[in-house]
């Protein structure tokens, strides 16, 4: 297998200004309920779930509205009470502002829950039960990949996994939501720990928490304590420690390759959100309909950390907290490094949205790009150990292949070389727009061929089926030769009778 070629070292990634505060040191809130909720069948990695309810269904919140669709997939559940309005499509918390379906749902304000079935212990449910209710309850992954969590559960029995990584370090700038999760509810993400480690059979977890959350660390040591397995261990504030490879190095001190997963290394990483939720889905037996997410930015009038039902749409979300402050220049979903820039406000929220940012012109300022200088900082910078200067010369020259050769497919798009080039070269949009042709010349390739098999099938099929009809004809022939031959023999024996008869006198 291809190793990475560095993740080991200190000079790696960048230390962009953290922007966390206010909002950070402001204890969470719950947003207000909102008028109306669209939640999205395509909320994870893998198929859209499939809708289980109709338009004018009277529905309760935590209610299963949307079934998973085939091995990788989740399950959608209504986040408020109320009434199917509608099931079509909305824009989708995508930059390229596409459509995708959803549910809408009309609140009543009641917020009323559908009747739950907690256990008496969940600590002594199976592995295979754990695994079930988290996959029931909806859980994905909520640090921003959205895999569904039941199945990376059941990953880890049937890997040999030792180490369970818990991701809290949150390098992300001006997020915080996991930050106020660990300080606020300690020992409802400890729980969550201990049954993931049932779930997976690991025999220790290891939350890594970068070293700017002291209160977060404090915390959690507390909720810890008790339990041996479960290991707080700060870790050095540098983005992106929060991605999976440079938490794994840094915690476990192994390397995952380019073309392996962590399973293959013995490990499984969560994120610390996603271990709340499968506390709350184990030992409450509450889906996931709602999660913890940061407002901030300059044009943020009431910055801080909301708790949000799914759905609700990002304008909904800015008028409900406060609204705005200004001319939001950018509208952003995620962080500012990864995050997505949204087309508008009637975007709904889903699982996997950590945060909305609404940046102000200054924060937005963008210096004009100009010719690579070839100083090597965005070399310095990559996490994965890659030549980010050299795979943008080749994609600049349509060289893709040679852009792959040197490590294109283990990019991250984490942004790092962009963010300390000196001539401002968006590096990353050249990595997006080659992924992107490559896919796409993939995809032409694919349908390339399967129109050569198609036309090479039809072809088979048409000279099989001449051969079948000249066999056909010849036989038909052969039968009538047959049939207009019997008589003429008839009328020859005949013929040939008197002579024989003459001869035998």
């Amino acid at each position: 297998m291809k190793a990475l070629r560095r993740l080991v070292g200190d000079d790696w990634g960048v230390h962009p200004v953290d922007h966390k505060r206010p909002a950070a040191d402001l204890p969470s809130r719950r947003l207000p309920l909102p008028e109306r909720v669209h939640l999205m069948l395509a909320q994870h990695v893998g198929a859209p779930a499939r809708p289980v309810v109709l338009v004018g269904q009277k529905v309760r919140k935590g209610e299963l509205i949307a079934a998973a669709h085939g091995n990788i997939s989740a399950p959608v559940h209504a986040s408020t009470s109320g009434t199917i309005s509608a099931i079509g499509e909305i824009t989708a918390p995508h930059a390229s502002g596409l459509p995708g379906m959803a549910i809408s749902i009309d609140a009543d304000g009641e917020d009323a829950w559908i009747e739950s079935d907690p256990v008496a212990d969940p600590f002594a449910l199976s592995p295979a039960e754990i695994a079930a209710r988290v996959a029931a309850a909806g859980v994905v992954g909520l640090g921003g990949a959205t895999f569904p969590s039941s199945v990376k559960l059941n990953l880890g029995r049937r890997s040999e996994i030792d180490t369970l990584i818990l991701n809290g370090s949150e390098c992300e700038p001006y997020l915080s939501c996991d930050d106020r999760l660990m300080r606020e509810r300690p020992t409802d993400i400890v729980s969550g720990i201990r049954l993931m480690l049932i779930a997976t059979g690991a025999a220790q977890a290891k939350v890594g928490i970068e070293d700017n959350k002291p209160e977060a660390i404090a915390t959690m040591r507390l909720a810890a304590a008790a339990f041996g397995a479960v290991t707080i261990v700060p870790v050095p504030a540098r983005y992106p420690m929060g991605s999976d490879r440079q938490l794994i190095v840094e915690l476990s001190g192994r390397e995952v390759p380019s073309d392996a997963r962590a399973a293959d290394v013995g490990v499984i990483v969560h994120n610390v959100a996603t271990a709340h939720a499968v506390q709350q889905a184990v030992v409450l037996d509450r889906p996931l309909v709602h999660r913890m997410m940061t407002l901030n930015g300059g044009a943020a009038a009431a910055p801080g950390n909301y708790e949000v039902p799914l759905g609700t749409l990002v304008g909904d979300l800015v008028t409900l907290s406060g609204g705005s402050k200004g001319e939001v220049a950018r509208l952003l979903m995620g962080g500012p490094m990864m995050g997505v820039v949204l087309p508008h406000a009637r975007v709904p929220v889903v699982k996997g949205c950590s945060g909305i940012l609404l940046l102000d012109a200054h924060e937005v300022a963008a210096a004009e790009p100009h010719a690579c200088i070839r100083c090597g900082s965005c070399v310095r910078a990559c996490p994965m150990g890659l030549l980010p200067l050299e795979m943008s010369a080749r994609i600049g020259h349509d060289e893709l292949e040679a852009a792959v050769d040197l490590g294109l497919s283990d990019c991250i798009a984490c942004g790092c070389c962009a963010y300390v080039c000196p001539s401002h070269i968006p590096l990353v949009q050249y990595f997006y727009h080659a992924k992107g042709e490559l896919s796409a010349r993939q995809r032409a390739q694919l349908r390339s061929e399967a129109t050569r098999k198609m036309a090479l099938g039809r072809q088979q099929r048409l000279e099989r089926e001449a051969r079948e009809k000249a066999a056909a004809a010849a036989r038909r022939k052969a039968e009538r030769a047959a049939r207009q031959g019997a008589p003429k023999a008839a009328a020859a024996a005949t013929a040939r009778q008197p002579e024989q008869a003459g001869e035998r006198a």
